[in-house]
């Protein structure tokens, strides 16, 4: 693992997992969980050792929490995307070929920067902000979605401290911000999650839906939050596998999908 900065002064940090055996150009950044309080390692350096067994490359953004409220995760995460992007011929990426991963407060940054358009503050600081921020997948696990409302699904604690009280909900509400531009998404979840409701999936799935874009999702009936690889439930532990069948029918990964 190699640890680099976002930013020529300093400042946020990723990391970047390189795969003994690369079978791929492409590549996947991922955002660690931990309802924007801190973040989970498993769901960071668990998820890429596992992308790197596969045969792909992966970086972790150690991207900011509170007490930095947003728009500081958002540009932690755009400024990711457009890193890996920028240095793309470098590590021999295919810049046309970079996944967002994310689970839970992780999975909220993973769609927001896969559905929230507008500008941000603190954007266009040099070369590097001129690359599209947009990434060209998205794989939410047990994902924070949809905002506080009189539906009750929503992780309260993520958008309280992801907003801060600065910005409304709605306008990080990623079901609410899915467009025609949203890319194509990989989302899986069990169904009695008592930590994010699995709503929380379906309405984003729902949206996708609405706008045509491909997307797979895979909820399973046991399986408590925060799972990460759920190396000690077998049967939601599937899900990595199932993902893997999922880069290779995007033609990210050589081979054929199996049963």
């Amino acid at each position: 693992m190699k640890t680099y900065t976002l930013w020529q002064d300093g400042g946020t940090v990723i990391e970047y997992y390189p795969a003994e055996n690369r079978l791929t150009d492409s590549t996947v950044v991922i955002f660690p969980g931990g309802a924007y309080a801190f973040r989970a390692p498993h769901e960071g350096e668990g998820y890429a050792l596992y992308l790197n067994s596969i045969g792909m490359d992966a970086f972790v953004c150690e991207y900011r929490v509170a007490p930095d409220y947003f728009p500081l995760p958002l540009l932690d995460a755009r400024r990711a995307v457009r890193w890996v992007r920028s240095r793309s011929a470098q590590f021999g990426l295919d810049p046309h070929k970079i996944a967002v991963m994310g689970s839970s407060a992780g999975g909220h940054l993973a769609g927001m920067v896969s559905t929230y358009l507008t500008p941000i503050e603190g954007e266009d600081a040099d070369e590097i902000d001129r690359e599209d921020f947009l990434p060209d997948a998205t794989i939410l696990c047990y994902p924070v979605c949809h905002m506080p409302d009189e539906t009750g699904v929503a992780h309260v604690g993520s958008f309280q401290n992801l907003c801060g009280g600065k910005i409304p909900y709605a306008a990080v509400s990623n079901d609410l911000n899915v467009t025609d531009k949203t890319p194509p998404a990989f989302i899986w979840h069990t169904s009695d999650d008592a930590g994010v409701n699995v709503i929380n999936s379906y309405l984003y799935a729902a949206a996708l839906r609405r706008h045509g874009i491909p997307h797979e999702v895979h909820v399973f009936p046991h399986g408590a939050h925060g799972l990460g690889l759920a190396q000690s439930e077998p049967h939601v532990a599937q899900w990595a596998g199932l993902m893997k069948n999922w880069f290779v029918s995007l033609d990210w990964l050589p081979g054929e999908t199996n049963a």
